[in-house]
C-alpha cells in the first residue's frame, strides 16, 4: 500500500472528474509507437487469447514490424500541438473544467488521462487527490460501452485504488450510447454539416469494430452502436 498521505482532516470537499480516453505515442516515430502498441495490445482487454502464445506474436512478429509504418501514418496526422487526440481531449477538458468553474467555484476539479500512454490514468487520479478531491467520477469517453475500452479504464482505475488507504467515493460511467443529449449532440452537428455541404442521399455512420467472438460472449457494444444510430 501507498505510503503517501492521501487524506486531510477538515479538507473542503470536492469533486475531481476524470476524462479518459484511449491513448496515443508520445510521438510520431517508431520507438514511441512501439512502446504504446507494447502497453495497448498486451492489455488482456483487448486482445483475448493465450497469453503466452499471444506474447509470442506480439514481440516477435508485431512489434518488430509493425511500428514504423505506423509512425509514417502518425506523422501525417500530428501537428504543433501533437498528437490530435490528446490535443483534442485536453481542451475537451479545459471547456468543462471552466463550464463547471463558472457554476460551482472551484468545488469541481476536471483533469483528463490516457488508457495508454501518457498522462496515465494513474497520474490523472493522484493529481485530483493531491487538488483535494473527496469524490471521484471516471468518465470513459466511449459513448457504447465494451470491455476492450471501457472495462480496460475500469481495471486501471480500480488498480490504482488499490494502493490508497482512504478511498474517495467513486463513480465510473459505462455507457451514454443512448442519453438524451448525446444523440442531441450528434443530430445537431449532422444538421450543421449539412447546412454547409448539403444533404446526402444516405447517412453513414461507421463505428470500431470488435471480433464476433467478443460479441458472442456477451460484450454489448454492437447493440449499443446499433440503438446509438437508430436514436439519431
Amino acid at each position: 500500500m501507498t505510503k503517501t498521505f492521501n487524506f486531510q482532516h477538515g479538507a473542503q470537499e470536492k469533486l475531481g472528474i476524470l476524462l479518459v480516453n484511449l491513448g496515443s505515442p508520445e510521438a510520431p516515430t517508431s520507438a514511441a509507437v512501439r512502446r504504446y502498441l507494447a502497453q495497448f495490445l498486451a492489455d488482456p482487454r483487448v486482445v483475448e487469447a493465450n497469453r503466452a502464445l499471444w506474447w509470442l506474436v506480439l514481440h516477435g512478429i508485431i512489434l518488430r514490424f509493425r511500428p514504423a509504418k505506423a509512425a509514417h501514418a502518425y506523422r501525417k496526422i500530428w501537428s504543433d500541438n501533437g498528437s490530435p487526440l490528446i490535443h483534442t481531449t485536453r481542451l475537451q477538458t479545459q471547456a468543462i473544467q471552466k463550464k463547471l468553474e463558472d457554476r460551482f467555484r472551484g468545488h469541481v476539479i476536471v483533469d483528463m488521462a490516457m488508457t495508454y500512454g501518457k498522462p496515465s490514468i494513474q497520474s490523472g487520479l493522484e493529481g485530483l487527490r493531491r487538488a483535494g478531491a473527496r469524490r471521484l467520477l471516471v468518465l470513459p469517453l466511449y459513448p457504447q460501452y465494451s470491455a476492450t475500452t471501457t472495462a480496460a479504464v475500469f481495471d486501471q482505475v480500480t488498480e490504482v485504488l488499490q494502493q490508497w488507504r482512504w478511498l474517495p467515493d467513486l463513480r465510473i460511467i459505462n455507457h451514454y450510447h443512448d442519453h438524451p443529449k448525446y444523440i442531441q449532440a450528434l443530430a445537431d452537428s449532422i444538421r450543421a454539416q449539412w447546412e454547409k455541404q448539403g444533404r446526402g442521399e444516405r447517412l453513414l455512420f461507421s463505428f470500431h469494430g470488435i471480433p464476433q467472438r467478443y460479441f458472442d460472449a456477451g460484450d454489448p457494444y454492437f447493440c449499443h452502436c446499433q440503438k446509438t444510430a437508430r436514436l439519431v
